[in-house]
C-alpha cells in the first residue's frame, strides 16, 4: 500500500471540503420526505457545491453502468450503495441512504447518511440505528498507534451481535487530494487485513462506512451495472465519515459543528 500522510494544511483543506459535505447531506435529510424525488435531492447536491466553488465527485465516475450520472448515490431500502438518482418518489416507510463527497480547493470530503421517512418498521429502524452506532463506536476509539483490524473487529462483532450483517464487497478508502487512495478500509476483520494491517498514525485520513443488511450480508448488481441491491432484497443502511487521525486522537473532517 502507498498511504499518503497529510500534513495539518491539506487536512484543514480537507475539513473544508468536509463541511461543504456535511452541510449538503444535513440540508437534504430536511427534504427527504415523501413524494420527492432523488433527482430533486440531486440537483438540489449540485446547486449547493457549485455555490460553494466545489465540484462533485462522483459525477462521471466510470463504471460498469457507464459514467456515474448524479452528483449524489441515492440508495432506498433493499439498495446498499450507488443507486443513481432518478425520477423515483420517496415513499413513507423508506429508508433513504444518501452517499456525497466533494472536491474543493483540490481536496476532497466524502459522507453518507441513512435516513428513516415515517413509518419505518421496527427491524428496519433498529438497522439503522446499529449502522449510525457502529461507526459512531469506532470514531471514539480511533487512536494513533493503534490497528484497523481492533476497530473493525469490535464493528463487526457489534453488528453482528444485534441480528444484522456487514457487507463484504463494499469498503471504505483512503481518501486526500483523489477521492479513492489507499489503503482499503473494511468494516469486519478478514485474513487479509490481519496479514496487512492499517497503522493509525497521525496523518492518515480515511472515509470508514458501514454498510449493513438486515439479512444476509450477499449483494449484486441492478441491471443498471451501478445499483448495489442486497440479494435477498431486505434492507441495507450506510454511514460514513471522513476521519483524520491527530497526535492524540482523530478529527472527523464531515462532523456537523
Amino acid at each position: 500500500m502507498a498511504i499518503k500522510l497529510k500534513t495539518t494544511e491539506q487536512i484543514a483543506r480537507m475539513r473544508a471540503a468536509g463541511q461543504v459535505v456535511s452541510e449538503v447531506l444535513r440540508h437534504l435529510g430536511e427534504l427527504v420526505r415523501p413524494g420527492v424525488t432523488t433527482k430533486e435531492l440531486d440537483e438540489e447536491a449540485e446547486r449547493m457545491t457549485l455555490a460553494a466553488g466545489g465540484e462533485c465527485l462522483f459525477k462521471g465516475v466510470p463504471g460498469r453502468g457507464g459514467p456515474f450520472p448524479g452528483s449524489i448515490c441515492a440508495s432506498i431500502n433493499e439498495e446498499v450503495v450507488h443507486g443513481i438518482p432518478g425520477p423515483r418518489r420517496i415513499r413513507d416507510g423508506d429508508i433513504v441512504s444518501i452517499d456525497f463527497g466533494i472536491r474543493l480547493a483540490g481536496w476532497c470530503g466524502d459522507a453518507a447518511r441513512t435516513f428513516i421517512v415515517g413509518d419505518v418498521q421496527e427491524k428496519t429502524r433498529r438497522l439503522v440505528e446499529v449502522t449510525r452506532n457502529a461507526l459512531a463506536m469506532v470514531v471514539d476509539m480511533v487512536r494513533p498507534g493503534g490497528k484497523w483490524s481492533d476497530l473493525a473487529g469490535i464493528m463487526q462483532n457489534y453488528i453482528e451481535s444485534e441480528g444484522f450483517s456487514v457487507v463484504r464487497e463494499f469498503v471504505g478508502h483512503g481518501i486526500g487530494a483523489d477521492m479513492h487512495e489507499d489503503p482499503k478500509v473494511p468494516n469486519f476483520v478478514s485474513r487479509e487485513l490481519v496479514a496487512n494491517d492499517i497503522a493509525l498514525v497521525e496523518g492518515i485520513v480515511l472515509a470508514v462506512e458501514p454498510m449493513v443488511n438486515t439479512g444476509s450480508p450477499a449483494v449484486e448488481y441492478a441491471p443498471d451495472g451501478w445499483t448495489v441491491l442486497t440479494k435477498d432484497r431486505k434492507p441495507s443502511a450506510h454511514f460514513e465519515q471522513t476521519l483524520a487521525v491527530t497526535g492524540d486522537g482523530v478529527e472527523v473532517l464531515t462532523g456537523d459543528r
